[in-house]
């Protein structure tokens, strides 16, 4: 007997659709934003009908190969896209440490500079330090600047 759209999804319906919202996430069709709102709809949702609205506009996966997926994104802690999405991300923190640390500087000089070359206390040690701390920190804490197998 074939399962109606007002029929009660059980917990494995559910996450077998994270799954397909986590595989259209890592492969660029949802944003951040559509993603994280899906899932709140998701873990509400109660019928199969809701569940296929969710996925309505998404191509068609194949759930067998999803499997395979799956077990993919638990190897890399969860995270959609996975050891390249991790990577792009650290770059651009640490990308942003550095710009604002080199503002920080360039406003240091330029007031040493223009008082007769009498620098200042460095205080954008106190900017860049502590920041720059937590991110290493993170960084080594949580693996993400080793290389690993994808």
């Amino acid at each position: 007997m074939a399962a109606g759209p007002n029929t009660r999804a059980s917990d494995g319906d559910r996450d077998k659709v994270a799954s397909v919202l986590r595989e259209h996430y890592a492969q660029g069709r949802l944003t951040v934003e559509e993603f994280d709102e899906r899932l709140e709809q998701l873990y509400t949702s109660r019928t199969y009908g809701e569940l296929a609205t969710l996925t309505s506009d998404l191509p068609d996966v194949d759930l067998q190969g999803l499997s395979n997926a799956s077990s993919r994104l638990s190897e890399r802690g969860g995270r959609p896209g996975g050891h390249q999405a991790s990577h792009r991300a650290l770059k651009s923190v640490w990308a942003t440490w550095a710009v604002a640390s080199g503002i920080n500087w360039m406003v240091w000089f330029i007031v040493g500079a223009t008082d007769g070359f009498d620098f200042p206390y460095p205080w954008p040690l106190w900017v860049m330090g502590p920041w720059g701390a937590m991110l290493l920190l993170t960084t080594v804490v949580t693996g993400l600047g080793r290389d690993r197998n994808p």
